[in-house]
């Protein structure tokens, strides 16, 4: 019943009132943390995977800050369930497809999750809407500090925290920020990005994190470095050098084609808008990439009928699980396109 309450509802952290909204969508710090005295996940059998879900559950769930909270046993859950929660960002693929005891405490608001037995005993996650870093790190500084009260972390001295992969070693925080940037992509300016990205051992993924692909135009950037890091100083780099820089790049980009490529890119957004009114089959991948000119379009000023807040629900009620839930049985590809290409219909028209 939970999830069927979430899959009707945009996420807040797709907020269109945030800052640098037009460009960042959401900010999102996450700690990865292991119990003492317990082995790695991939070292662990399922009663001791079971019992590290038990102290960890128990745990989250007694903290009096966290305010509205519920557990999802992810290893019960049906494929949907574990891939509406992927849609919407709340737990990572590979949490989903993992095998073994394993849940997630889910704020109910969205923008808190707490993933049990993903790669680590413990990955804590603090989301925000636009670039609101700073928000996110006093956030979950305070629920790590809380739940190290409570639970003995695997830590050394030398080391810092100790994780299962050695890129998570020392502070275990990942900064990341979830970004559109159409306008470097149509001009080919993505390329030079990430090669500077890379440069400043900054990583690059696609929307649903490691190991995807870019849909719809829409990037993660994360640091790469978590050993011998000063957290503060990280979030600090993300919120007034890093993040800002490209958010430029990409408005650069957008006077670009407004000044020089205007009947390219009107083009581009009308085809994209005729698509999507008319439709009778369409594939979660077209729409997105359609609805990502459409965001373009309406930032750009160059659409003034329809709303961000439209496309931004689209972008998940139009996700393959989302369609299954809302529809209350499980569906086909084609029934999906086709159901899929219904909602987009009746929300633009």
């Amino acid at each position: 019943m939970r999830l069927n309450q979430l899959s009707l509802k945009i996420s807040q952290w797709f907020n269109t009132e945030a800052p640098l909204s037009d460009v960042v969508i959401s900010s999102r710090i996450r700690l990865a943390r292991n119990l003492a005295g317990h082995k790695f996940l991939c070292r662990c059998d399922d009663a001791e995977k079971q019992e590290i879900l038990n102290i960890l559950k128990e745990t989250i769930l007694s903290l009096d800050q966290l305010g509205d909270i519920f557990f999802i046993d992810i290893s019960h859950g049906s494929d949907v369930e574990r891939d509406l929660l992927v849609e919407r960002q709340l737990i990572s693929r590979n949490l989903a497809a993992g095998i073994g005891p394993r849940g997630a405490v889910i704020a109910g608001n969205e923008l808190f999750t707490a993933q049990i037995n993903e790669e680590d005993h413990l990955r804590l996650s603090t989301l925000a809407p636009g670039l609101n870093l700073d928000k996110c790190w006093q956030r979950i500084n305070a629920i790590d500090d809380a739940v190290s009260r409570k639970v003995k972390y695997a830590f050394s001295s030398k080391y810092g925290f100790l994780t299962a992969c050695p890129t998570n070693l020392g502070t275990g925080i990942r900064v990341s920020v979830m970004l559109h940037l159409p306008a470097l992509k149509m001009t080919e300016q993505l390329k030079q990005l990430f090669e500077s990205a890379k440069d400043m051992n900054l990583t690059v993924r696609g929307l649903f994190g490691e190991g995807t692909e870019a849909v719809g135009d829409f990037f993660q950037i994360s640091n790469q470095v978590t050993l011998g890091i000063c957290e503060e100083k990280t979030v600090e780099q993300f919120m007034s050098l890093i993040i800002p820089k490209i958010v430029e790049y990409e408005r650069l980009a957008r006077d670009k084609l407004l000044a020089k490529d205007t009947t390219i890119l009107d083009d581009r957004i009308s085809r994209a808008l005729a698509v999507l009114k008319n439709a009778k089959l369409i594939s979660s991948h077209e729409a997105m990439f359609l609805l990502s000119n459409l965001r373009m379009g309406i930032n750009m000023g160059r659409i003034k009928e329809i709303s961000i807040d439209t496309i931004n629900e689209l972008f998940l009620l139009t996700q393959p699980a989302h369609l299954q839930i809302n529809k209350g049985r499980s569906l086909d590809a084609e029934q999906r396109d086709i159901l899929r290409a219904e909602t987009l219909r009746a929300k633009l028209n």
